[in-house]
């Protein structure tokens, strides 16, 4: 678990306004760097609301759609198109509105059980040889992906994804990516936005052992933040 400054980078912003327009601004560059480099732009998408105004505004983004790989760090498990999932959340908001490849966007599939859907993932993960971006957000209570306090499953073992069964938040099962894989990326960013999470984020950076200090990749953690402090 890492704490020190140089490892979690808190960047600041006015308003969700500004911290939106930068994020945005940044993705487009990282994009067009990995795209140049390897032909492939591989990112995660944090789930939940916070992200939403973000998703809307990627879609005016100058990049090679053709090179995107889309993931999702959890995923509700529920019938694909459900309004309560992740992905239709994304596809209302930007993905069904560019020209990503759909092959290329990497859902959970349908399967008859939440432990089957998380080895299928599991499997998918594995394909891949790392991320170049992970979105993530925290919860009030210090959750993030679908990685709880208090929960050690998706926090320890050699998996990239999980089942959860018993989420204290609806719906009870999900599939989780875990706290290694999320560590697989080169730019992890946590997008934190809202006074009602100040005290997780205060907690997580005072050391507090919350989900999100389990995920600890190479080149650190980057969190934007409307908050005030």
């Amino acid at each position: 678990m890492r704490t020190d400054q140089e490892f979690l980078r808190l960047h600041h912003y006015a308003d969700n306004s500004e911290l939106t327009a930068d994020l945005c601004r940044r993705i487009e560059a990282l994009a067009r760097e990995s795209i140049d480099r390897k032909g492939r732009f591989d990112v995660v998408l944090a789930g939940g609301t916070t992200p939403q105004r973000l998703y809307q505004q990627l879609r005016g983004l100058d990049t090679h759609w053709a090179g995107w790989h889309i993931y999702f760090g959890d995923e509700r498990f529920l019938p694909p198109g459900h309004a309560d999932r992740n992905d239709t959340m994304a596809d209302a908001a930007w993905l069904a509105q560019v020209p990503i490849p759909s092959n290329q966007v990497h859902r959970l599939p349908a399967a008859a059980n939440v432990e089957s859907a998380a080895d299928v993932y599991d499997a998918t993960l594995r394909q891949t040889a790392g991320f170049d971006l992970v979105l993530l957000g925290l919860g009030e209570d210090g959750h993030t992906a679908s990685l709880f306090p208090g929960d050690e499953t998706g926090i320890r073992g050699p998996r990239l994804a999980v089942a959860i069964v018993d989420a204290p938040k609806p719906p009870p099962q999900r599939v989780s990516l875990t706290a290694r894989c999320l560590s697989l990326g080169a730019n992890v960013w946590f997008i934190v936005s809202g006074e009602a999470k100040k005290a997780a984020l205060q907690a997580w950076m005072a050391g507090v052992a919350l989900p999100p200090a389990r995920i600890v990749p190479g080149a650190g953690v980057d969190i934007f933040t409307d908050i005030t402090f």
